[in-house]
């Protein structure tokens, strides 16, 4: 689980690096959207950075709340039901709250 946290939190760091890099890159430069070719590229990439980073946000809080739940000795156990995970389910997503039946 704290593989998965380090992993998430330097994908974060380089999705920052990457946006910095395309915002740097565009600074100076010609920034009408509506006539420059290469603007609505720039815009994109920065829109798909962002969402990048939204997504791996959500990854680290989401391991975050599944290492509180093992601290409480919770992690492993359906949300819904109570009933105990797939050891399957697990390895699959090991962040998993519920069961599939609950999914």
């Amino acid at each position: 689980m704290h593989a998965l946290r380090a992993e998430a939190a330097e994908r974060l760091v380089g999705l920052g690096d990457a946006r910095t890099d395309v915002v740097d890159a565009a600074r100076g430069a010609n920034v009408d959207d509506e006539h420059d070719p290469e603007g609505a590229t720039i815009a994109f990439e920065r829109a798909q950075l962002e969402a990048l980073a939204a997504d791996a946000r959500r990854r680290l809080a989401d391991v975050d709340a599944a290492l509180a739940r093992l601290d409480a000795g919770t992690y492993g156990t359906c949300a819904v039901g109570g009933e105990p995970l797939a050891a399957a389910r697990l390895a699959a997503r090991p962040t998993a709250t519920t069961c599939v039946r609950h999914a």
